[in-house]
């Protein structure tokens, strides 16, 4: 189940929910907007000339209070807001609409566990074939947050804690193996 505005705004209250800083205005009827922080990761193209999921990729690190995304391109950034979810509580990472009207595509594989804790890293493409300008600060994304049927273990991921946009780790999964798994059985 979603949860509503007067939902959200009780568990905050009660800190069953932590999301810091927060002013009134992002909270929505059933989400709460995040903003996009100050630190962003490009990929670097004379580095990486090819992108492996074997191995880390290299990134351009820039901290600055404004960046343009150029046409087609692809930008990690950052939220404002630490996060903190309870294990009963998941949550889901939407674009604004009227972000996504000028082209502009927000994601952070759209999903966050239950007992997610840190900032989370969006995922910025710009579709359109002008540059789009960003501002720190600006309200980007929503967070849309779900109740779950029973309490779930806490995420213990690879991005744990996270305080700044952080690259891809992918290099570091563990893949699946057959379905004769232990763990199914």
């Amino acid at each position: 189940m979603i949860l509503s505005k007067p939902t959200l705004e009780k568990k905050l209250i009660e800190k069953e929910l932590i999301i810091e800083p927060l002013s009134s205005v992002q909270l929505q009827p059933a989400s709460i907007d995040l903003r996009v922080g100050n630190h962003f990761l490009i990929i670097d193209e004379h580095a990486t000339p090819v992108i492996s999921l074997d191995q880390p990729a290299v990134y351009r690190e820039v901290n600055e209070d404004r960046i343009i995304i150029p046409p087609k391109a692809f930008v990690l950034a950052t939220t404002i807001e630490y996060i903190h979810l309870p294990t009963h509580l998941t949550a889901f990472v939407e674009g604004r609409s009227s972000i996504g009207r000028l082209g502009l595509f927000i994601e952070n594989a759209g999903w966050v566990d239950p007992g997610f804790e840190g900032h989370i890293t969006l995922e910025l493409y710009n579709s359109n074939s002008v540059p789009i300008e960003i501002q720190a600060g600006r309200r980007l994304c929503q967070l849309v947050i779900a109740s779950l049927d029973q309490d779930a273990p806490p995420y213990a991921g690879k991005y744990v804690a996270q305080k700044i946009a952080t690259q891809s780790k992918v290099y570091l999964d563990r893949e699946a193996t057959p379905l004769h798994d232990s763990a199914l059985q």
